[in-house]
């Protein structure tokens, strides 16, 4: 017998619950290789979960914004990671990273409040303790560039 869920708006999500669909939804796209459009996995949202959502819906742009933008995103993460290299991030800790990266360049979110959701999202999805490394590189990249814009402004 099937069940049949009412269907969920993501806009009516809280802001929480939205960045834990977009990061299942930059998850399914990055296991793709990007071979896909992000349109296509929220198509797969509406039918596998019950989420409905729209291409005008925030977190659908927000996706596609990521994904144009992840390899700058990724440049700039790169050098924050001391002894660390890249490619051995897990694919939630990267992705985790791109989204608060883009969201501390793209949006008016008080930083506090972009690492702390990052941080939540990384104790849901990421390994044991990979909140603490996301916290640390998120912080970081705002300490050097809260410098960057104050030596701009002087």
């Amino acid at each position: 017998m099937d069940i049949i869920l009412p269907l969920i708006s993501v806009s009516s999500l809280s802001m929480r619950e939205q960045r834990a669909v977009l990061l299942s939804a930059l998850y399914a796209l990055d296991s793709l290789d990007y071979d896909v459009s992000a349109g296509s996995v929220f198509n797969g949202f509406f039918n596998d979960f019950a989420i409905q959502t729209e291409s005008a819906d925030a977190v659908f742009k927000e996706a596609e914004s990521i994904i144009v933008q992840r390899n700058d995103l990724d440049e700039q993460i790169k050098p924050l990671l001391d002894n660390w290299r890249f490619d051995r991030l897990s694919v939630c800790t990267k992705l985790i990273l791109r989204m608060g990266l883009w969201e501390l360049v793209n949006t008016q979110t008080s930083p506090t409040v972009i690492i702390n959701e990052a941080v939540e999202l990384a104790k849901g999805f990421a390994e044991t303790d990979a909140y603490k490394f996301v916290n640390g590189i998120l912080d970081e990249w705002t300490k050097r560039n809260k410098k960057q814009d104050e030596e701009e402004h002087v």
